[in-house]
């Protein structure tokens, strides 16, 4: 490996640091508990800001995992700050689960229970546990297994159902955010089960939940993937199809996820499958997802062929996962090269130098949307700190 690639590791290493830093001084909300809920491009905190459920549980995540990879108690504080307010405010004491959101004060003003949502809780939740062998969060995250086995899990087409209301009972508008398709069934919430389930699996042996990972695993292969080395990302209850766009973001992190979920599930076949769907989707992703710049572009519609010639910040460091894992099963030098080319894209666009942490995105020409949230809903440290770790573990 190239001595360029041993330095973009050890300046991930340093951005880790300073993602770290960031949110350990900026966020905490030393008014009303837990963490603020929107801090704006200007590093300006915003008042009276709702708080959402995967912003927190990505703090609990982010914080925990790094506490474990560094093996500091440093943020010990600030993981038992963000596991305490889920405990105390997001989490519905009278039918399970965890709320969308809540209002500055803590307050539940949004009670849907997001399958997404609960996925990032047992990530979050696992994590935690791994880092203080909580027992208490253990149990948590099991629960929430369970619901979701109950509740979303869909016995006659397969797959899970995309959200619910407060009881668990169907709703008609299931969409994660107002620009997603109100589709019943989507990839992006299966990938973040897969994941969650995989997490939950390293600290449970339990035969249930290895089977229900290994079924999300099989249907990536079976519902997801397309004849182009793409994942289809919205369908209804029956499986068919909603709309025509690529992510290139959530293909390259999907693919190296499937390979975490099937060493989990022991089975050498689906490790072996998920070994050479790594590759092809990484090289379709090389072919078709990156700009001439060298950045990663966000998503392309295949029906009208436009291109979303922005560049959002957690596509970059999922492709330095992704392409990394290819190069480990192929040690094609093309993965590395590109990996070098976005990181110098994201050090030149996205690290804001003046204020702090990344900007959410910037247009074709690099520059930043000024209105975009520096902390907000969708803008955590999740996907900044797991590749830093991945990369330097």
């Amino acid at each position: 490996m190239s001595n360029a690639y041993s330095q973009l590791k050890n300046e991930l290493n340093i951005e880790l640091m300073n993602v770290l830093n960031y949110w350990s001084l900026n966020t905490l909300d030393h008014n009303h508990g837990g963490f603020l809920g929107k801090i704006n491009h200007f590093n300006v905190v915003v008042p009276k800001a709702s708080k959402g459920i995967i912003l927190n549980t990505r703090i609990l995540w982010s914080f925990s995992a790094a506490s474990n990879h560094l093996k500091t108690n440093e943020y010990r504080s600030i993981c038992d700050r963000a596991y305490t307010y889920l405990k105390s405010y997001f989490k519905d004491s009278n039918h399970k689960g965890v709320f969308w959101e809540l209002d500055y004060k803590g307050n539940p003003i949004n009670t849907r229970k997001q399958v997404y949502a609960q996925a990032f809780t047992i990530y979050a939740l696992s994590e935690y546990y791994m880092f203080t062998e909580n027992e208490e969060a253990k149990i948590w995250a099991l629960e929430i297994f369970n619901l979701l086995e109950k509740y979303a899990k869909d016995d006659v087409n397969v797959g899970y159902f995309e959200a619910f209301n407060e009881t668990w009972s169907p709703i008609q508008d299931m969409r994660l955010s107002e620009k997603d398709m109100n589709a019943s069934k989507t990839m992006n919430t299966h990938l973040h089960i897969l994941e969650a389930y995989t997490a939950l699996l390293k600290i449970c042996d339990n035969g249930e939940l290895k089977a229900s990972l290994k079924h999300l695993i099989e249907i990536f292969f079976e519902k997801f993937l397309n004849s182009n080395n793409h994942f289809d990302l919205f369908f209804d209850d029956q499986w068919n199809l909603l709309g025509n766009t690529i992510s290139y973001g959530h293909d390259i992190e999907a693919a190296w996820l499937l390979i975490e979920a099937a060493k989990l599930v022991e089975d050498e076949a689906l490790l072996n499958k998920a070994n050479k769907l790594a590759i092809m989707i990484a090289d379709s992703f090389l072919n078709e997802g990156i700009d001439s710049e060298g950045a990663v572009i966000n998503e392309k519609n295949l029906d009208t062929n436009h291109i979303d010639t922005d560049r959002h910040w957690w596509p970059q460091v999922e492709a330095l996962v992704g392409l990394n894992y290819a190069y480990n099963l192929k040690k094609n030098q093309r993965y590395i090269e590109s990996s070098l080319k976005i990181w110098e894209f994201t050090k030149k666009y996205l690290i804001d130098y003046e204020n702090g942490e990344w900007f959410f995105r910037v247009d074709k020409n690099g520059a930043p949307y000024r209105e975009e949230d520096k902390v907000s809903m969708w803008k955590a440290p999740y996907h900044t700190s797991r590749a830093f770790i991945i990369l330097n573990s």
